[in-house]
Order: C-alpha cells, then structure tokens, then sequence
C-alpha cells in the first residue's frame, strides 16, 4: 500500500477574527498547493483515493487535485485533532490495495511517519505543502517492510 501524506499549504495566520478551522491559504500557499497538485496528478494512479481535513485551509489545497480532475473526500475525523490512529483507521493502513492521500496537519502527519518508519516516540517535521509518501513492500520471504519513497517540497517542482 501507499500512503501519500500532504500537508496543507501555507495560510493566513489564526486571529480573534478568524478561527483556525476557517483559515484561508495565503497567495504562496495557492502557489505551493497547485504546484503539488500538479506533481501528485502525474504520479498517482487514477484510482487513488484523496481524504481530506474539513478546515477551509486543507479543502483549498486539496481543490488544487479537483482542479487537476480528481475527486476528493472531505473527513471530519481528519480535522486538526485527529490522532496518527485515526489517520491510519481512515486510509486503512495497511489492507487497502489503492492508494491513499491524506490532505491534513501538523503534529498528526509527523506522528504517521514516525509511526510507520519505526520511531513512534520521534514525530517528524511535515512542512506545509510538502508530501511524504510512504510505500509497503514484500520481497519473497522477508516481512513486508515500510520506507520512505518520497518527500516532494513546492519548490522542488518545475511547471
């Protein structure tokens, strides 16, 4: 199975105005979420399934996918509070057999990759807009052994 975690890209900061849930990207985060998008829609197959936190700021990056023709489905066990064990219920780690992206936030998404990389004491840093794509693999007789396949950045991709 693959596991494609994206992080939500960079938005207007929280005031006495505007609750966290109701956050809006910012001009660069429009950038960075489109130039993900772009990169994801030509490396996932048709048949990935993209859940998604319900605050505005995860819904307008993963609109960067809806623009590129995907469908995506917004979670509300997803949101800022979920834990690593939801996020795992939800993408059904490690049975399902399409692969999933999860547009959602920090700490939850570092705490999935120190989780399934083995240091589940250790939280990893996701930085807004980037990817972490993990990946399952057996080899003959050994274990099935999860790694890290990629960690793709906006500014790593050229439009």
């Amino acid at each position: 199975m693959d596991l494609i975690l994206w992080r939500h890209a960079e938005a207007e900061p929280a005031t006495e105005e505007i609750a966290d849930e109701f956050r809006k990207l910012t001009g660069k985060g429009v950038k960075q979420a489109g130039k993900i998008a772009y990169w994801l829609d030509s490396t996932l197959p048709e048949t990935c399934r993209i859940f998604v936190s319900p605050t505005i700021r995860t819904r307008d990056t993963a609109d960067a996918l809806v623009a590129c023709g995907r469908k995506i489905k917004v979670i509300p066990e997803l949101g800022p509070q979920a834990s690593a064990q939801d996020i795992l219920r939800i993408a059904n780690w490690p049975n399902n057999r399409e692969p999933v992206v999860i547009v959602g936030h920090q700490p939850c998404l570092g705490q999935v990759v120190g989780h399934l990389l083995g240091h589940a004491s250790q939280g990893y840093s996701v930085r807004k807009g980037n990817v972490w794509w993990l990946s399952q693999k057996q080899r003959e007789e050994e274990e099935l052994t999860t790694y890290l396949k990629a960690v793709m950045s906006p500014d790593l991709v050229v439009r």
